[in-house]
Order: structure tokens, then sequence, then C-alpha cells
């Protein structure tokens, strides 16, 4: 991988020193990333493994993800873990009462604009309850002319720009996975961990400072260079590995 970070201490090790709070991201550090967002394989057993790794950590264990909390759950069952959906802007306790202010969905009149957009370029779009993305995946040519819509839209409607992997999405103002982070370690039983926040994408990295500013980590997922992340893991598999899953 050409991320040059060292590998993290172990899980074990770490919980040694005193009780940690664990953040996750979804996609492409649970799972492996698929051509489109329904196309994704998850485990039988992912779900059974994740409520054992919560009750390892007493109840410091929360994914954050750029997916809705609801589409997790398609996916994942009604988990009784901590959840972040919307790249961290619908946040979620583990009794799913909500942790701050329930986030908007998008304009009526920027929604109808994306979606005029992507079906006159055949653009694959992603509606979600407080965003939209524009996937080009399967056709990275789109990605200049997607990029230079929702940029626009992004003026004229006061909204946020979230960069991926193949895929550009916008957002109310506020959805920051470091800001659900914050939101998170203010409350028990997190507040009284270590935080630290595994990620694969360049949202993550607002992740990795929240952790970092807070005492704790980031940890980097993947080839892709981090600016905030002290340490690396390779892949899913090694994520895995890590949290022996």
């Amino acid at each position: 991988m050409s991320n040059t970070l060292p590998p993290p201490p172990t899980l074990k090790a770490l919980l040694a020193e005193g009780p940690v709070a664990l953040f996750l991201d979804f996609d492409g550090t649970l799972i492996e990333i698929a051509p489109s967002p329904d196309a994704i394989k998850v485990p039988v057993s992912l779900t059974h493994t994740l409520l054992a790794l919560d009750r390892s950590l007493h109840g410091r264990l929360a994914l954050v993800s750029g997916r809705a909390v609801e589409d997790l759950g398609r996916h994942l069952g009604e988990l009784a873990i901590a959840v972040a959906g919307s790249h961290g802007a619908d946040r979620r306790l583990s009794n799913r009462s909500p942790l701050g202010k329930p986030p908007e969905p998008l304009p009526n009149a920027a929604r109808r604009a994306l979606a005029a957009f992507a079906a006159a370029e055949e653009f694959p779009l992603e509606a979600k309850p407080h965003g939209a993305a524009l996937h080009f995946r399967g056709r990275p040519e789109l990605e200049v002319r997607g990029a230079r819509f929702a940029q626009k839209l992004a003026r004229e409607h006061a909204l946020l720009i979230k960069r991926g992997k193949a895929v550009v999405e916008l957002v109310r103002p506020g959805a920051d996975k470091g800001a659900a982070v914050r939101a998170f370690m203010s409350v028990a039983p997190f507040r009284e961990g270590r935080p630290v926040f595994v990620g694969d994408d360049v949202t993550d990295e607002d992740g990795f400072l929240a952790a970092h500013e807070l005492g704790g980590f980031g940890i980097a997922v993947g080839e892709r260079s981090s600016q905030e992340a002290n340490f690396a893991l390779a892949d899913t598999a090694a994520v895995h590995a890590w949290l022996h899953l």
C-alpha cells in the first residue's frame, strides 16, 4: 500500500491501557466497496460480531457512515449500537433515540435539478433522506461534469459537497463525521473512552481529526494517503483481523 503510516497497536493493547471509544466507517472499512451502493456483500455474521464487539467495549462502539441510518439497517438489521448516518448528520444512540438536532433533507428545488441532470447525463443518482450522490465508478469520464454541476447547486442552495471514491454528494451544512465523533464523545458511555476512528475515504479525515483532538487517533484503511490519521491498515480484511471479527 502507498500509505506509509505504521500499523496501529492491537485493540487488546489499547484496551489494556484504558477504555476505548471506537468509531467505524462502513463501506470500504467493514465491507468491500461495490460497483453500486446496493451491490455490497454483507456477511451474515457481521451483525452478531458487531454486537459482540459493542459488548466488549461496554457500549462504546458507533458506526459512522455516509449511508443513511435506514440504509444501514436494511443491510445489518436493527443493530442495538450507536450509529451516525448521512456523513454524521443523523446521529442515534444505541436505543435509537436521536443525539442532537435531526437533519434536514435537501431543498426540493435542488433535488429536482439534480434528478434532471442525472437523467439527462445518464448519471447514476443515489437519493438519500438527507442528501443525494452522483456515482461515476462505472463511468469515470462523468466525474468532471458531475463535480461542476454539484458545485453549481451547492452555491445556489448553500449546500456542502462531499467527495469520495467515485462519488460526489450534496449535503446540508453540518454533515461532518468529526461532528458526529464530538457529539458521541460528549455523552456516556463514550466520554469515558479514548476515541479511535477507522475509515478508508477522504470524508473520514474529519473523524480522524476529531479523534486526535479528543486524545485519540485515526486509522486509515487502504492505499489512500491520509493527512490526519496516525496509523494504517491495508484493507477490510486487515480491519477485521484488527477487530478480531
